[in-house]
């Protein structure tokens, strides 16, 4: 009967109960996936990547898929290599052999509970099959032949002829066999039995240590306490400077700002004035250490730093939640440097905008509150359209931030923690997204204990289409940020904590100003350090007639018309596809990385693919004239793909460009239940809408976008608002 190495139960051929099988490790030496257990955990070797996952051999021959919807984080931010030592779960093994795999937040036989040998024929603890290769040896060095008991005969020089004393060995004989005589009588006999000889010998023994024990432990207790005495308190130091302290004693002192329980230790994430660690404190797998220390808390740590997987952390001896003058005394240390660290010295407008120029006071304090939310280890959430503008602004962004969250935190993939962009299908921060977000942020805030997040909007949040979007987050009392240079509304202005925009700060400037190009010069107040990285986004930002200020500044940077476009045209096509992903290493690969290539490549399919669509929509465009007013209608319905790219808005505004010349001239897109309107004067997109309202009182006319110029109705009531938009906007000019 074999019992249970974690809690001593019968468990018949087995060495682990049924309570017990997510505990323990095992070593896998089958040879055929139908061996495997589902839910018990595995030690494997990574064999590579693919798209859709990582390959992890467990035995040669046998080889699992651990699908990157099991991971706990990105599939790209794991930092595994081929040849690895890693652990996972078995999920299942199916018909055919493949083995599905399930992520282990564990990853180090210290934080399971035991360690187990599973064969074809059972399984054994580690030390159980060296102690079988130690038996096997020895009966192999014991042979019984004649050849075996020659080879393993020592040589000898002894003289052949040398007197053997006879004498000592009989009387070590007769000595053995009245030790045993001795050993058979009773205690009717007249001498004690040897045993009990012995064992009062080893009791008188053992009492003579005992109290030597004790003497020396008296004496150590005496030296210890004078020795702690002497010994001086150990110096305070700043995280920062842990890297180079690899195998070293330290005390850090700093704000915890987050922890997450493993299956081993519990993690802290501890802040000082100059960085962030983890801090690891281990009672038993799976036990929270410390539980009366929480995220906000002031706490000192005496440990020593490893490295961890490549990252630096601490594993801590003694963890102290501070009080009282000492926790005042590291809050006023971070509270200090936050107010040194975070407000950027200055802003140096790209290109001298001088409209970006008198937006100053805004975007720096969007950059304090961008720099503050680092210093903290606060997670970053940007939103931005999925269009070329959006994407430059949001990348301009996250080229700014990641580098001050890696100097910022020790472990390799902070970034992918810390810093999230994410695209909105439409330049409006709706309550599908604002939901969306919300979910994700108290889930993170409950499961992970992290703090609730800055909100960075660029190019939308703006309105108050955006209004029950925000409002959601502002019941959180989430911190929020609003940049856009297109359209803006005074109320959101009291529903976000910073609002910059050229509408209503009244800016005498150029009209014309995209959000890329406002957002990267945020960028650049955000960190300086990347300044030459940026220069050439705003001109990508610009569809059209973009400011030669900005075409002067990406030509210095090596950046000529045609790879401008090409660029922009790259970013547009891969902005529409997966919409919903950040697509944040290929948008960095074409932004700031590429040669040339991979963007002409993406642009020359962005080409094609507008061309055709836009030659089938010019061929059925409906002209008609009103008031003096020359329009161009279009059926999105029925000439339009609507679910292939290009997305409607930016079909319509090629189209828009390539029809009208100079006079009076809209635009119409009419679709099921919306519509998109563009003109070549400054039309208010609300006031066409109030106004077709009026004339369609049946349709339930509203503004759905104001930059994009989006109206919603009925679709029942689809051609009566067509007419009334027609008129509507002709009234307009």
């Amino acid at each position: 009967m074999g019992s249970c190495i974690i809690c001593g139960t019968d468990v018949g051929g087995g060495r682990v109960c049924d309570s017990h099988q997510e505990d323990v490790v095992f070593d896998f030496r089958g040879d055929a996936p139908d061996d495997l257990v589902p839910s018990r955990f595995y030690r494997g070797v990574v064999d590579g990547y693919a798209e859709f996952g990582v390959f992890v051999d467990l035995a040669p021959g046998v080889t699992g898929l651990l699908h990157r919807s099991e991971l706990d984080r990105r599939l790209d931010s794991l930092d595994w290599e081929p040849g690895d030592d890693v652990f996972v779960q078995v999920k299942g093994v199916r018909d055919n052999g493949n083995v599905d795999l399930g992520w282990s937040i564990r990853q180090a036989d210290r934080e399971f509970r035991g360690v187990l040998i599973q064969e074809s024929s059972g399984e054994h603890l580690p030390d159980e099959e060296l102690d079988g290769d130690d038996d096997a040896a020895a009966a192999d060095d014991d042979g019984d032949g004649p050849e075996s008991a020659d080879a393993d005969a020592p040589e000898t020089d002894a003289e052949p002829d040398a007197p053997v004393d006879e004498t000592d060995d009989a009387t070590e004989v007769d000595e053995a066999e009245e030790l045993d005589d001795g050993a058979g009588e009773t205690d009717d006999g007249d001498e004690e039995p040897v045993e009990s000889k012995t064992t009062n010998a080893h009791e008188s023994d053992a009492t003579a240590d005992e109290a030597t024990t004790a003497d020396e432990e008296e004496f150590d207790e005496v030296d210890a306490d004078e020795s702690d005495a002497d010994e001086p308190e150990p110096e305070r130091v700043s995280i920062t400077t842990l890297g180079d302290a690899v195998g070293d004693a330290v005390r850090i002192e700093g704000e915890v700002v987050g922890v997450r329980q493993t299956g081993g230790p519990t993690v802290f994430e501890v802040s000082d004035e100059t960085g962030a660690v983890d801090v690891a404190a281990f009672v038993e797998p799976g036990v929270r250490a410390y539980p009366d220390v929480e995220v906000g808390d002031a706490v000192r740590v005496d440990g020593e730093v490893e490295s961890h997987r490549g990252d630096i952390q601490v594993e801590s001896d003694a963890l102290v939640l501070l009080e009282g003058e000492d926790a005042e005394t590291v809050r006023r240390r971070l509270a200090e440097a936050l107010t040194d660290e975070a407000r950027p010295e200055g802003l140096q407008p790209l290109a001298g905008d001088e409209t970006v120029a008198e937006l100053a006071d805004g975007l720096l304090d969007a950059a304090e509150a961008v720099r503050r939310a680092v210093l903290e280890s606060r997670p970053i959430v940007v939103r931005h359209p999925a269009t070329a503008d959006g994407y430059v602004a949001g990348a301009a962004v996250e080229r700014a931030v990641l580098p001050l969250i890696r100097d910022e935190h020790a472990k390799s993939d902070a970034e992918y923690h810390y810093f999230t962009r994410r695209p909105l299908d439409e330049p409006v921060y709706g309550m599908d997204a604002a939901t969306n977000d919300a979910t994700r942020m108290l889930q993170d805030r409950d499961r992970h204990d992290e703090k609730l997040p800055l909100f960075l909007l660029v190019g939308a949040g703006s309105t108050t289409e955006s209004a029950d979007g925000i409002d959601l987050l502002s019941v959180y009392g989430v911190d929020a940020v609003v940049v856009d240079a297109a359209v803006a509304d005074p109320e959101t202005r009291d529903a976000v904590d910073t609002l910059v925009s050229p509408e209503l700060a009244d800016v005498d400037g150029d009209e014309t100003l995209s959000t890329g190009a406002l957002v990267t010069s945020l960028a650049s107040a955000i960190n300086d350090e990347v300044r030459a990285d940026l220069r050439h986004l705003p001109a990508v930002s610009y569809w059209a007639d973009a400011p030669e200020r900005y075409v002067d500044l990406a030509r210095d940077a090596g950046y000529d018309a045609e790879r401008v476009a090409e660029l922009r045209e790259a970013v547009a096509l891969e902005a529409y596809y997966q919409s919903y992903q950040d697509k944040r290493e290929l948008i960095a690969d074409l932004l700031f990385s590429d040669g040339g290539d991979l963007a002409a490549h993406v642009s020359e399919q962005f080409r094609e693919k507008l061309e055709t669509e836009v030659e089938t929509a010019d061929a059925n465009v409906v002209t008609e004239a009103v008031d003096g007013v020359e329009f161009a209608l279009l059926d999105t319905d029925g000439y339009t793909h609507r679910y292939d790219f290009p997305p409607t808005p930016l079909l319509l505004d090629d189209l828009h460009r390539r029809r009208a010349d100079g006079e009076p001239f809209a635009t119409v897109g009419v679709g099921t239940d919306e519509l998109y309107v563009r003109t070549t004067a400054d039309v208010s997109v609300r006031d066409v809408a109030a106004r077709a309202a009026e004339l369609a009182p049946a349709a339930d006319v509203a503004t759905a976008g104001v930059r994009e110029g989006k109206i919603e109705f009925l679709s029942g009531e689809r051609d009566a608002v067509e007419d009334a938009v027609v008129a509507a906007v002709a009234e307009s000019f």
